[in-house]
C-alpha cells in the first residue's frame, strides 16, 4: 500500500488443500522504486478458505510504514539494509 492507503500491488500464495500445517515457502518480487521504501506498507493476510465460496481471514500483520509491531519494523529495516540478501523471519498474525 502506498502512503495514501491505496494498494499498489497483490500477490497470491498457491492453494495448500488438507494441511493442518501447510508450510508457505515462496518468494514474491515487489516492484518498489527505493525512494518510496519509507512510505509504503507490506500488508500480509492469511485466509482459510473453507467451502467454494467462503473463505475466513486467520490472521494479518504489516510491515513498512504503518507496522503492526516492533518486531515487524525491525524486519523492515532490516530488509532495507540488506543490500538484496534474503532475510527471513516469523510473525505472529493479528487477529482480524
Amino acid at each position: 500500500m502506498n502512503a495514501a492507503g491505496a494498494e499498489v500491488q497483490r500477490c497470491k500464495t498457491s492453494v495448500r488443500r488438507g494441511q493442518p500445517n501447510p508450510l508457505f515457502k515462496e518468494t514474491f518480487m515487489l516492484q518498489v522504486a527505493l525512494f518510496q521504501l519509507a512510505e509504503v506498507t507490506l500488508m500480509v493476510s492469511v485466509y482459510n478458505k473453507k467451502s467454494m465460496k467462503k473463505k475466513e481471514m486467520v490472521g494479518w500483520f504489516s510491515m513498512g510504514m504503518n507496522s503492526s509491531g516492533e518486531e515487524e519494523s525491525a524486519h523492515w529495516q532490516d530488509m532495507r539494509e540488506s543490500k538484496g540478501e534474503q532475510v527471513c523471519r516469523w510473525h505472529i498474525l493479528l487477529e482480524s
